[in-house]
């Protein structure tokens, strides 16, 4: 009797998804997804560098972070992650210990932790030190109303702060509808006029009473003049040896881990983990289209290539997408409707610009004459542009090419459409080395180069048409395989490690089978990433 053919089952076809976006959320999902899932990974990356505005630019030797990126979290999940791909430095204690949410992790011995002066890939422990600039006197940052900060204020101006303050916390503004009126609440405003106006607005562009409040909610959390002072009491009576700091607002955190060449660092190496790993990485490639079928599913992204044009459709099972949201809804075929494309076309978005300045020296030290500890310094003057200033020996100093000069950043805060976008790059270090002068930080005979860089789209903005933004939010999220992830991509100014955590809910709710996305959404509230404390 003749057997019965056989039929070999031919496997199923591999699932593809399209990440849109070579930045901590883009690599975070191309790595979770080939860790935890048998789904192919395309990243589609518009520039030649890795890490969106988390990079790491290297001039001449000397590297400078867009924008400053601390590397800190509240969830032990990202602690755990970054620190799996640039383990922590080699540090006194033979046993350093690392606490967060009730566990522990401990680095024994030095056979373990890499050396920074011989091993590149590595995670350095820095101290976090930021101070406010203000009628060319330091303050500290966050405010706190030492003996010192009272001084430098002066007895009238510090008993308007007082009463200010009290009457704010008596009888706060209800309902807290805008930043003004979020920073008032919470500092009162004869400080909030003091300390906060002025930069923000340098920031912003545009009055603090027609930015959301939900933007203090997710920059400034918590923080009050109240927490302040108890941080600062606290600290009189010593320190945890806990780099996570659980119980730490983010804006006083006081101890950062830090990538020895900074933040693209980390992503040039994720980048490395993930095309070995079997994904792809398409550098210089732009979104030209996303098709999407009647079901509401995007079955395939339009790709161009930049260095000749040539044109790729990729076909996809997932997309997760860290594009600006106006261009994203520009890409869609078929297109959106009229009112939802209305909204996202007025989105608007900050742009931002670094000077960079190499020095032999700035003009101001620390009391005992070595160069200030600063990691950086907000810039409160009303008579100059620059916003904040980065010294980038403090926050590693494998950052500068000859650690005997100083390597600093200044940070400009501008439109598209303004002209300051458009200058040259002589007259943007002009700028910035006359502003240096004026304001008695640096002398223009201690210069010794300049560089500048420009970055689009750096700020989503909490104004103008976002107040209508749920309207875009509920009609992408109906798409049932397309996750926006990331701060351009939700349109959220969120940090690096949100970033990250709305990568990898994403991959959780593949994994799970899960169609709803408010998982996502509810990222970056501060309340311990949605992790519940441990008593």
């Amino acid at each position: 009797m003749r057997r019965p053919k056989r039929f070999r089952r031919r496997p199923l076809p591999q699932k593809t998804a399209i990440i849109i976006g070579a930045g901590p959320a883009g690599l975070t999902a191309a790595r979770e997804l080939l860790e935890r899932t048998d789904i192919q990974p395309i990243v589609i990356e518009s520039t030649d560098a890795f890490g969106g505005i988390s990079r790491t630019v290297n001039y001449k030797g000397n590297r400078i972070d867009i924008g400053g990126h601390r590397f800190f979290s509240k969830s032990d999940r990202v602690m755990n992650w970054w620190m799996n791909i640039l383990p922590l430095q080699k540090v006194a204690d033979p046993r350093q210990t690392i606490t967060y949410q009730s566990r522990t992790t401990t680095i024994a011995g030095n056979a373990i932790a890499p050396d920074p002066d011989v091993d590149d890939k590595v995670m350095l422990l820095r101290s976090r030190r930021s101070r406010i600039y203000f009628s060319r006197t330091f303050f500290d940052y966050p405010i706190s109303l030492s003996l010192d900060t009272l001084m430098k204020l002066g007895v009238l101006r510090s008993i308007r702060i007082g009463f200010s303050y009290i009457r704010s916390a008596l009888f706060p503004i209800k309902p807290e509808k805008n930043l003004e009126q979020f920073f008032i609440n919470r500092f009162g405003r004869e400080l909030y006029k003091t300390f906060f106006k002025s930069y923000t607005e340098k920031v912003w562009g545009v009055a603090c009473d027609e930015i959301s409040a939900e933007w203090g909610a997710q920059r400034v959390k918590g923080l009050s003049i109240t927490k302040a002072i108890v941080h600062f009491v606290r600290s009189l009576f010593g320190k945890k040896k806990d780099i996570a700091q659980k119980n730490t607002e983010t804006s006083l955190i006081e101890q950062f881990l830090y990538p020895k060449f900074g933040p693209g660092q980390m992503w040039e190496e994720v980048a490395q983990q993930v095309t070995d790993r079997g994904g792809k990485i398409l550098m210089r490639h732009v979104v030209t289209g996303l098709i999407a079928n009647a079901g509401k599913k995007i079955t395939a992204v339009k790709v161009k290539r930049l260095s000749d044009g040539v044109e790729l459709t990729l076909p996809c099972d997932f997309v997760f997408s860290s594009m600006p949201v106006r261009s994203l809804l520009r890409a869609l075929e078929p297109k959106a409707p009229e009112a939802v494309a209305t909204v996202a076309e007025n989105l608007q978005y900050r742009d931002f610009i670094t000077v960079g300045v190499l020095l032999k020296k700035m003009k101001v030290t620390e009391p005992d004459g070595s160069p200030i500890k600063d990691n950086w310094i907000y810039i409160q003057e009303p008579d100059v542009l620059v916003g904040r200033l980065q010294i980038f020996n403090n926050w590693s100093p494998y950052m500068v090419a000859d650690r005997a000069n100083t390597w600093i950043g200044l940070e400009y805060f501008c439109y598209a459409s303004d002209p300051m976008w458009t200058w040259t790059d002589e007259q943007m270090s002009k700028l910035a080395v006359d502003e240096l002068e004026r304001i008695k930080l640096a002398d223009r005979a201690d210069v010794l180069d300049t560089v500048v860089i420009r970055v689009p789209k750096t700020y989503p903005a909490y104004f103008g048409a976002y107040a209508k933004f749920p309207v875009v939010r509920e009609y992408l999220d109906t798409f049932e395989n397309l996750f926006l992830v990331g701060r351009n991509g939700m349109h959220r100014y969120n940090n690096q490690d949100h970033s990250m955590l709305t990568a990898m809910t994403a991959v959780d709710n593949i994994i799970a089978g899960k169609v709803d996305k408010s998982n996502i959404w509810d990222i970056n509230t501060e309340e311990e990433y949605h992790e519940e404390k441990q008593s």
